[in-house]
């Protein structure tokens, strides 16, 4: 039996964070990585958005089928290619489409309805995407500020290194320490000035020490050393 006629395993359902965010149990497709759903109805969107792949697991397909059903095919977007995990049979089972960084986008062939930017993207009112590079060629956030939500889903270009903290780190797979920490510096930039109230981080959470979310985004970034 080959990987893609596996069928899927059972796997642990997504939590609730708060009103219409859910948290996706960490994946091994991802090395260990956090993949969130925003409720289309949190932002005033017509589509959930689905950042980063979860695991191609019973319970997260059941969800996400749910999900479907209720508001209709939603949006696929990578952050990274380290958040790639099944794309294509996540894909192909749901419908929904695909949104990456055009540097990255060539990791796949044969995935339907998949779109790709360059620099930055506008995905909908409020919602918008910027390409960092860093971690990989392709790395990119996704902020949302539409009514009272505020957030940023920072990808890997920021992980969890203690409670309520976040910084660039450098690993072995990091792609190029350099324009990881300028991209750190142009994300600064680009926010709009006292935003995010806070930020989802893709990585894994452990250090967190169970908080799901990192609050006061914008005082976080601004005393980074980038």
């Amino acid at each position: 039996m080959t990987l893609l006629s596996q069928p899927p395993e059972s796997g642990r359902p997504p939590q609730l964070v708060c009103p219409g965010l859910w948290l996706f149990a960490p994946s091994r497709d991802s090395q260990g990585g956090s993949s969130w759903l925003l409720e289309a109805g949190a932002y005033g969107g017509s589509a959930d958005l689905l950042v980063d792949a979860p695991g191609f697991t019973e319970a997260n397909l059941a969800m996400l089928r749910q999900r479907t059903a209720q508001v209709g095919p939603g949006t696929l977007v990578l952050t990274s290619r380290e958040g790639h995990g099944r794309c294509r049979r996540l894909q192909e089972a749901l419908g929904w489409s695909v949104l990456v960084q055009e540097q990255e986008a060539y990791l796949l062939p044969g995935v339907q309805a998949c779109t790709s930017f360059g620099n930055e993207h506008l995905l909908s009112p409020g919602v918008r995407l910027l390409w960092t590079p860093g971690p990989t060629p392709g790395a990119c956030v996704l902020h949302v500020r539409a009514g009272e939500l505020d957030g940023l889903f920072c990808g890997r270009l920021l992980v969890p290194t203690g409670p309520g903290a976040l910084a660039p780190l450098r690993t072995a797979r990091t792609f190029h320490w350099p324009r990881q920490l300028t991209s750190v510096a142009r994300l600064r930039a680009w926010l709009p000035a006292g935003s995010p109230d806070w930020i989802a981080s893709g990585a894994g959470l452990g250090a967190l020490r169970g908080d799901k979310l990192v609050h006061g985004g914008a005082a976080l970034l601004a005393q980074l050393d980038a």
